[in-house]
């Protein structure tokens, strides 16, 4: 009898201890699903949104951690395809050869178009050009065009700035306004086109330099400058840059913007895309200078 109660009470232990090692591996498993980080990295034009949707994520759910950089397009979807950032952000889509380069690292890259924005065309507010014609502006940024008598202003030289290659706005405005959307147009900007690092880079110079223009997304035009209004070929209606122009479709340069995940993102990284492209956050994108994504 001794013995048989010595093994209930064994057994009983045994039980005691099991569920207490399952109790605490189920708390542990727990914590791990509630907490996540996410790192997203990318495109300068969309940082300042960025940084603005993962503070009020955060504020929903305190558990999930975001860290947001910038440094251009390139380095957010190289950053992506190395496998050392959750998110990349960017002002371009993803090019063939970069998917590619994706799938040689093992997943797809899953497209989001988080909103829509415009690239204004600016000026020193002393400049009295205030419309250009798509052509103009690509004759101006390939050096044909080097005095702004050549376009109906001063005898003055033309100070031509640009983002970094690295820079999604950069290669848009390449394809889209130096070659005029032709893919057999091989020009470029010209060797002596300044080159700055940030959006805010350019609108700090052609607001202190009367012969600069330059380019920037809607978000990040300051009333320190004067945006040139656009047509999109001589004759045309000239149209400036704004949410209602870009919406109707009467802006010759808009264009959308994207967040791009290692595959279908699951957790916590397919909730945050979820709300991001929920009204929520979408009503964010107006009060930055932005546009909404309204699906087709």
């Amino acid at each position: 009898m001794k013995r048989k109660a010595a093994y209930i009470c064994l057994l009983i232990l045994c039980l005691f201890l099991s569920a207490c090692l399952s109790t605490n591996q189920v708390n542990t498993n727990k914590e791990v699903s509630q907490n996540a980080y996410i790192e997203n990295k990318g495109s300068d034009t969309l940082v300042n949104l960025a940084l603005a949707w993962a503070e009020q994520y955060q504020k929903l759910h305190p558990e999930v951690q975001i860290s947001v950089t910038g440094g251009g397009s390139g380095t957010g979807i190289t950053a992506l395809i190395n496998g050392t950032i959750t998110i990349a952000n960017a002002s371009r889509q993803i090019k063939p050869e970069e998917i590619e380069s994706a799938e040689e690292n093992g997943f797809e890259p899953i497209e989001f178009i988080v909103a829509n924005d415009a690239i204004a065309v600016i000026v020193n507010p002393e400049n009295p050009v205030d419309k250009l014609t798509l052509e103009q502006v690509s004759k101006i940024y390939k050096g044909e065009y080097t005095n702004w008598q050549d376009v109906g202003g001063e005898d003055r030289p033309i100070v031509k700035l640009s983002r970094e290659t690295n820079s999604g706005t950069h290669v848009y405005f390449l394809e889209t306004v130096i070659r005029l959307g032709s893919k057999e147009d091989k020009n470029i900007f010209s060797a002596d086109t300044l080159l700055l690092p940030s959006s805010e880079g350019i609108i700090s110079e052609v607001r202190d330099n009367p012969n600069a223009i330059g380019y920037d997304g809607l978000g990040y035009v300051s009333s320190d400058v004067k945006m040139v209004a656009l047509a999109k070929e001589a004759g045309g209606d000239y149209i400036l840059a704004s949410a209602e122009t870009v919406v109707s479709g009467d802006y010759p340069i808009s264009r959308h913007l994207y967040m791009y995940t290692r595959g279908e993102p699951v957790g916590a990284e397919r909730d945050y895309m979820d709300w991001i492209l929920s009204s929520d956050a979408q009503g964010t994108i107006t009060e930055l200078g932005f546009v909404p994504y309204i699906k087709e």
